[in-house]
């Protein structure tokens, strides 16, 4: 292995052990080796090992399936319920270190024994951006501790990013904004530049929390921010 990658490598467990709770960073590549587990709308199950998965925009729009009786398949985004995709290996790697290990708020719609595979979770909600309500799959950063918030990747931070089935890609653990949504309201974008303004509005059915954090709430405790603000809303 390269010394540039070894590196690259070392520097990602230090920064994905630095904190308590934290998000699962968006997976920007796929396996085409290992099954992958969609659910559609009408509740039909699926597995078999991806094709390729189209996006625009960053989007997700399509992903084609080999099944294990060697059918090729296609699913539209509007066909698809929630999916358990399986990251490419260094990105399962580099991304999946010990997050299982803080797996204490699992929600009941959540195969904790999938995620803790190394499994990305996708899954369809309703998204307010730009004045406009759309219905996207969304990656769920925080499967461990869901409750009355989710937190998603960015999908439009995602449209310059190398995406595909197989490869290296090193997305970087200082994501600049993610989407939010509280209960079944549509999710929204929340930048970091945005974040101590947004504060006391975004958690402030958890007194405790805005006691606790203060004035100067810090970006990168974000994920600590909500593990705490869902153990105190459920």
């Amino acid at each position: 292995m390269k010394v540039k990658t070894i590196l690259t490598l070392m520097a990602i467990m230090v920064a994905y052990t630095a904190f308590g709770q934290k998000f699962i960073p968006a997976f920007d590549t796929f396996s085409g080796k290992k099954v992958a587990y969609v659910t559609l709308e009408d509740g039909t199950q699926v597995q078999g090992t991806i094709k390729d998965l189209d996006r625009k925009k960053g989007q997700i729009e399509s992903i084609k399936l080999r099944t294990g009786d060697g059918k090729k398949v296609e699913y539209a985004a509007e066909e698809i319920k929630h999916m358990y995709l399986p990251p490419s290996g260094f990105d399962k790697f580099a991304k999946t270190l010990d997050f299982m290990n803080d797996a204490t708020q699992w929600g009941d719609d959540i195969d904790a024994e999938v995620i803790q595979k190394g499994y990305a979770y996708i899954e369809k909600t309703e998204v307010t951006y730009k004045k406009k309500t759309r219905v996207l799959l969304m990656q769920l950063v925080n499967p461990s501790f869901t409750g009355k918030m989710r937190v998603y990747t960015d999908p439009y931070a995602r449209e310059t990013a190398s995406i595909g089935v197989a490869g290296l890609t090193v997305a970087g653990g200082d994501e600049k904004s993610y989407f939010i949504k509280k209960d079944n309201n549509p999710a929204f974008k929340l930048e970091k530049k945005a974040y101590k303004e947004s504060f006391k509005i975004i958690f402030e059915e958890c007194p405790e929390l805005l006691k606790k954090v203060g004035k100067k709430p810090d970006w990168l405790q974000f994920a600590e921010h909500v593990a705490e603000y869902n153990q105190c809303t459920k």
